[in-house]
C-alpha cells in the first residue's frame, strides 16, 4: 500500500499548526477570559511563526486559525450540545478537563462548518492534537467522539 503525499505539504503543516494554536488560544480564553480580539492579536503578534526564547514556532495558516477560534467562540453552545449528546451517561462538558473541551470543540467546529476539510483529515488532526496533551486512551476518546459527530453532521 502506498502512502498518499499531501498535495501541498506546506499548507498541511500550516493547518496542523493552526489547529494546535487554536486549541491553545481557546484554552487561554476559557482560563483567563481574554477578549477575542485581544486573544487573536496576541497569537498573531507573538505566537504564530514567532521565535520565543530561541524556539522557533512553525508558521500557521492565520486565516484558518482565525476561523477556528472565532467559529468555536460564535457556535460554542451548538458545539457543546453536539458533544454532550455523545458523552456517556453522567458525563457533562464541565466534567471534561479544559484542554479536552477545546480539542473537541475545535474538531466539532471543523466537522460542522468546514466541509472543505475531509472528515478523516479533521478527525486525524485532532487525534494528533490530543497526542500533545494526553495518552492513548484519551486519543481514542477524541477519535470516537469526533467520528460520532461526523456521522451526524456529514451524513
Amino acid at each position: 500500500m502506498t502512502q498518499k503525499t499531501p498535495k501541498n505539504p506546506g499548507r498541511s503543516r500550516a493547518r496542523s499548526t493552526a489547529r494546535l494554536a487554536a486549541v491553545q488560544a481557546l484554552y487561554q480564553q476559557e482560563m483567563e477570559g481574554t477578549p477575542l480580539p485581544k486573544l487573536l492579536t496576541e497569537f498573531h503578534d507573538h505566537r504564530l511563526g514567532a521565535t520565543i526564547d530561541d524556539v522557533e514556532y512553525a508558521d500557521a495558516e492565520v486565516s484558518f486559525f482565525d476561523d477556528l477560534v472565532m467559529g468555536v467562540d460564535a457556535r460554542r453552545d451548538e458545539l457543546d450540545a453536539l458533544i454532550t449528546e455523545r458523552l456517556s451517561t453522567g458525563w457533562t462538558m464541565d466534567r471534561l478537563d479544559k484542554p479536552m473541551r477545546q480539542i473537541l470543540r475545535a474538531g466539532a467546529y471543523e466537522l460542522v462548518a468546514r466541509p472543505d476539510v475531509p472528515v478523516a483529515t479533521a478527525i486525524s488532526e485532532y487525534v494528533d492534537v490530543a497526542d500533545a496533551f494526553y495518552d492513548k486512551r484519551e486519543k481514542g476518546f477524541v477519535n470516537g467522539l469526533l467520528d460520532a459527530i461526523a456521522k451526524a453532521v456529514r451524513a
